[in-house]
């Protein structure tokens, strides 16, 4: 397998198909019966897009995604037709540039709920805690710090917003927007994938601190679609930095972020162009959580 070290930030003109969305990262064709996800190397911070795009970004998060996918599909049935950019025939201009960044699927109807699944409670989980000793209505014990195992995973589910933040609600609020039985169904099933996802982590020395999941509908029937187990949708801490009551060095996008947080950017206009060091820090992390977690090389090659 050969992947181009070259940054995409768009591919808009490599793929002759509709267009149908464009997020952050992720770009949405419509291939007929099946739809095609392009992963960018757009990289996203505070709710804005940076510049310039992270070489093997989209590569990482692309084949982690079908990694995942493989490995789960004995629990749930997920949303992928193929990865091969090959069976694109002339829909992939230049399929060198595509390879190891596409994605073909079903399409489903999407379920607007974020499954949340929480091992550990830090981030926004901590924020909550801190006020009122619960998440998103969950009654937790006191005395929890900051980092700290939870007793047992806990599932808290966020209404999905196109426009803004998801905004996190108590599950007896998604009952009330999917109905009881597939709110329990999705709990279960997100709890299931977290166990098995944090058993093969904690095999290779990586602590799932929490990650969340999209679910969608073919005839009926729930399906994993999106992403899964990626670094931008998991948190993912080494084991030798684990600690409590600090910010753990996470495994992820943490070099732009810690950059950002040392400048004096005012998160409310566009920031300046990241530097190169931490561009290239940031493939290597992105790189490194591939290899600790797949036992292969994207680059080596």
């Amino acid at each position: 397998m050969f992947v181009s070290s070259q940054a995409l930030s768009t591919a808009e003109h490599l793929v002759d198909a509709p267009l149908l969305y464009k997020g952050k990262v992720r770009e949405l064709y419509d291939l007929g019966e099946h739809y095609l996800i392009v992963v960018t190397d757009r990289i996203s911070a505070f709710d804005y897009v940076l510049d310039p795009a992270i070489p093997f970004k989209g590569d990482v998060l692309n084949s982690l995604s079908a990694y995942w996918f493989r490995q789960t599909a004995d629990l749930l049935p997920n949303h992928v037709v193929h990865t091969d950019v090959l069976k694109l025939g002339a829909v992939a201009k230049d399929p060198l540039a595509l390879k190891s960044r596409i994605m073909v699927t079903r399409k489903a109807e999407r379920i607007d709920i974020e499954c949340v699944v929480r091992g550990y409670i830090t981030g926004g989980g901590w924020r909550q805690y801190q006020a009122d000793g619960r998440i998103n209505g969950i009654q937790l014990p006191e005395g929890l710090r900051k980092n700290d195992r939870l007793p047992e995973p806990i599932f808290t589910p966020a209404a999905k917003n196109d426009v803004g933040h998801d905004e996190d609600i108590p599950f007896h609020e998604m009952e009330k927007l999917v109905g009881a039985e597939l709110a329990a169904e999705l709990r279960e099933k997100s709890l299931a994938l977290y166990d098995f996802a944090r058993k093969r982590c904690t095999e290779k020395g990586i602590i799932l601190a929490d990650c969340k999941f999209e679910f969608g509908l073919v005839d009926g029937q729930v399906i994993l679609i999106d992403e899964i187990f990626t670094p931008d949708s998991s948190r993912f801490w080494a084991e030798d930095k684990y600690k409590l009551d600090v910010e753990i060095d996470s495994m992820d996008k943490e070099p732009v972020r810690a950059y950002l947080s040392s400048t004096d950017w005012d998160k409310n206009s566009a920031p300046d162009p990241l530097p190169a060091s931490v561009v290239e820090e940031t493939t290597k992390r992105y790189l490194g959580i591939y290899e600790r977690l797949t036992g292969k090389s994207l680059t080596g090659l």
